[in-house]
């Protein structure tokens, strides 16, 4: 398929930053496909591309679609892999990320009942945590953003959340940087190898976890989860454990890159900086802006259950359909001026953390660290510059998730 030009849009696996045409021109690329083929079948990866604001929210929202990929038609690379990569790891449960119904909605409604409560009082805890964070930042010529701030903040809450021993928050850091290879299709044998390691530890970690709330019951999720279960939740210690790995993983790499794409941001655009510094109450529209602006993942999946029409494109049964959320998120036809950033945006809502069924379930969480972490390090070093403002920026590899390998900056 090409566009009216003749060109051949880029496929889904060109669409990382592996590959400079898309690296160093990705809002270009996301611009032309939307505008020109907005329902793109790639055939290499046999998925549908989908790129409007309007079908992605609409289509998203359709609680009837499949999620696992073993509904999939044999041509969906990426939602085969996916399946392929579970059975290689052996018989073990998977998270709600790519569960449908009957199992999902007997697994999140109880997870997403003992989780909003935690963080529905968690805001003095996680204060402690960034009030921390940024304390040991005090007196340094420079520092970097994701490694010194970005990264410790979201693992040291979920641990908190869950009921970790602090002595064992770099283990859990090294798990989570592991694990979170499994959502890597191209990973190296070298990665593989890691993850395994990392799900092995953080599995047996899990289990013993539970076993040990079972006899000493303590504050935390971990002691929630059990105690439903004991009360009558139909949940396994397997789906528990591995449920609680994937707020671990899913909820520290989102959030690292969700604080630190919004940092450059806001050095990026002074302005809008200055206006969040005299205003402090715009945090939690600054915090949505970041998420459409530049959020930390790229795309989300389904499959039709049935056959539909997307954008006026007929999507037969089986087929899997690949929803390009950042694209979407500057979708002129949703979003004013949509490659500005303006903290004071009003209107559509972006689509960051996906929709239906299947939305985000560490949102509530995500946005509360990322509404304390960024106003709390601009209001200590409002003039915070970069190091070297000349220097392309320094995007991690990780196809299909978008956030800094480093930031590097001055405070004054």
């Amino acid at each position: 398929m090409t566009d009216d030009a003749g060109e051949r849009p880029l496929g889904l696996l060109e669409m990382t930053p592996l590959n400079p045409a898309f690296r160093d021109d990705q809002h270009g690329v996301y611009d032309r496909l939307r505008s020109k083929c907005p329902v793109h079948r790639d055939e290499v990866a046999g998925e549908f591309l989908i790129s409007r604001h309007a079908d992605v929210r609409a289509t998203l929202s359709d609680r009837t679609l499949w999620r696992g990929g073993e509904h999939a038609e044999e041509a969906s690379f990426l939602a085969r892999r996916l399946v392929q990569q579970r059975a290689e790891r052996g018989d073990q449960p998977i998270s709600i990320l790519t569960m449908d119904d009957p199992d999902h909605s007997r697994i999140r409604p109880p997870l997403a009942q003992a989780l909003y409560a935690r963080v529905a009082k968690f805001r003095p805890e996680a204060e402690r945590i960034v009030d921390e964070t940024v304390a040991k930042l005090e007196g340094r010529d420079q520092f970097d953003v994701l490694d010194d701030f970005a990264v410790p903040i979201p693992i040291d809450a979920i641990a908190s959340i869950l009921g970790v021993d602090n002595s064992r928050l770099d283990d859990f850091r090294e798990w989570s940087e592991g694990v979170i290879q499994f959502l890597n299709p191209l990973r190296t044998e070298a990665q593989t190898e890691a993850m395994m390691r990392a799900g092995e530890a953080l599995s047996a970690y899990m289990h013993a976890a539970m076993a040990d709330r079972r006899r000493a019951p303590k504050d935390d999720l971990i002691t929630d989860m059990v105690r439903l279960q004991a009360e009558g939740a139909a949940l396994t210690d397997s789906e528990i454990a591995i449920n609680l790995e994937a707020l671990l993983v899913g909820g520290n790499l989102t959030t690292t890159d969700l604080i630190g794409n919004a940092i450059r941001l806001f050095i990026l655009n002074p302005d809008q900086k200055r206006l969040l510094l005299e205003n402090p109450a715009l945090i939690a529209g600054a915090v949505e802006e970041a998420l459409r602006y530049d959020p930390p993942v790229d795309i989300t999946g389904r499959i039709a259950n049935r056959d539909i029409e997307v954008g006026g494109c007929p999507v037969k049964d089986t087929q899997a359909m690949i929803f390009m959320l950042r694209g979407a998120n500057r979708d002129p036809d949703a979003f004013d001026d949509p490659h500005r950033f303006d903290i004071t945006r009003k209107g559509q809502p972006h689509v960051s953390f996906g929709g239906g069924a299947h939305i985000c379930i560490g949102a509530p969480l995500a946005r509360l660290e990322a509404q304390l972490a960024i106003l709390k390090l601009l209001q200590r070093f409002p003039e915070m510059k970069l190091v070297d403002p000349d220097a392309p920026p320094q995007w991690r590899t990780l196809p299909f998730f978008h956030g800094l390998e480093h930031l590097h900056v001055r405070p004054q």
